[in-house]
């Protein structure tokens, strides 16, 4: 996404060095932020996103989890199933993402979508337990995009799922953990679009 002006490029650039910071430090967000990003992109034009708002949630799915930068390596790469202490301080990442960013003024629209990334539809998500349409839209885009992308990809602990399971699960939690009217705006284009991104990867 182009940005128009000298201040725009160099505040754009800005936002990839810190994307760059994460992945340096975090082995599984090579990629994942980018992929991410892509498919926010998609899924928000498709609800009508455009403009200044559309740049808004693509910039904020970029440093979705740019809070991980506060989180111990020894957690962060852990090779195996995080501890129930250990997931705790993983929860504070959209926190300390939303830290960092609204320091300033320009970001603090996107430090809002950041911090309730992984809230859920039916309010048991995190930090605060936002429900429905509380939980701001760009927020919600990126939910599902970040669970897809997560079930994607290769862990540690286990195998990237297979795309048609990964469909099955996000379609199963219609109105549980993810906006049902976005998953609805998922259409087989979209889907298709989206597995043949990840043959590339």
């Amino acid at each position: 996404m182009k940005f128009f002006t000298l201040r725009q490029d160099i505040f754009h650039d800005i936002i990839e060095c810190l994307i760059a910071a994460l992945e340096a430090k975090d082995v599984y967000t090579k990629g994942h932020s980018t992929r991410v990003a892509d498919m926010t992109v998609d899924l928000a034009k498709k609800v009508g996103l455009r403009g200044k708002e559309l740049e808004k949630v693509h910039i904020a799915a970029h440093l979705h989890d740019i809070g991980k930068i506060g989180i111990s390596d020894q957690i962060l790469n852990k090779k195996g199933k995080l501890l129930p202490h250990e997931f705790e301080i993983i929860k504070m990442h959209p926190v300390i993402g939303y830290n960092i960013l609204i320091k300033s003024k320009r970001l603090k629209e996107i430090a809002q979508i950041v911090l309730y990334h992984h809230e859920r539809w039916d309010g048991r998500g995190y930090p605060e337990g936002l429900r429905e349409t509380k939980i701001p839209l760009g927020a919600r885009i990126i939910s599902i995009c970040d669970s897809i992308d997560a079930m994607a990809s290769k862990r540690p602990y286990r195998e990237s799922l297979p795309w048609d399971q990964i469909k099955k699960e996000v379609i199963s939690n219609k109105g549980l953990q993810f906006d049902p009217v976005l998953v609805d705006e998922i259409d087989d284009f979209l889907w298709e679009k989206w597995r043949k991104m990840y043959e590339n990867y």
